[in-house]
């Protein structure tokens, strides 16, 4: 098989954990570029530069590896929201936070984003419960400083936190789309304005 210009040279040993990081590294820019079916565990173990069967050592199919992948950019969202809400204390500026999050997870390096929220496989049970569980996670956390800030029910927060971080997804997604046409700043202050409007015409119970 004729190697891919971005194929990296054999040889090298690494520990177990840098060697995973690097298996996750090369195929992250395979499934980028070429979604779930099109992409081969030999395009990814080439990408890697290490043999086919030191990649199935580490990941026994491309689904587990796919998984694995999604896993960590799940982590990595839910954590991006959790660190914004607890920035600070002032609700504003919690909001442009939570936002900031969005922003910076659809721009950051490798395009992850696609992954957990363009997955070709959405269909499937264990991908689409890890989509499912990024977005819920998000959305439990921003409806709970809902509630305890508000007079709230449970319900009613919930709802409000599916639809912040909804909003937040969805124009994270079509502003990266648009290539910088509006600056990244200015993008998320806009729809961070939008959702204050909102948000702050409920009455603080505190």
């Amino acid at each position: 098989m004729t190697a891919t210009p971005d194929a990296k040279p054999r040889g090298t040993r690494l520990p177990r954990l840098a060697r995973r990081r690097q298996l996750l590294s090369a195929a992250q820019e395979v499934f980028v570029e070429n979604g779930y079916h099109a992409a081969a565990m030999d395009e990814i173990a080439d990408r890697a530069g290490v043999s086919k069967p030191v990649l199935y050592q580490h990941f026994p199919g491309k689904l587990e590896l796919y998984l694995a992948l999604l896993d960590l950019h799940v982590d990595d969202m839910v954590s991006r929201v959790r660190d914004a809400l607890a920035s600070t204390h002032e609700n504003k500026l919690r909001v442009q936070a939570t936002f900031r999050a969005f922003f910076d997870f659809v721009s950051s390096q490798g395009e992850a984003f696609r992954l957990v929220f363009e997955s070709d496989l959405r269909n499937v049970a264990p991908v689409r419960q890890r989509v499912e569980r990024s977005l819920r996670e998000c959305a439990e956390m921003v409806s709970q400083v809902i509630q305890e800030d508000t007079g709230c029910s449970s319900e009613e927060a919930h709802l409000l936190g599916v639809g912040l971080v909804g909003m937040a997804e969805v124009s994270a997604r079509y502003w990266i789309t648009q290539h910088g046409s509006i600056p990244k700043d200015a993008a998320e202050q806009l729809m961070a304005r939008l959702a204050w409007r909102g948000i702050s015409g409920f009455p603080r119970t505190a």
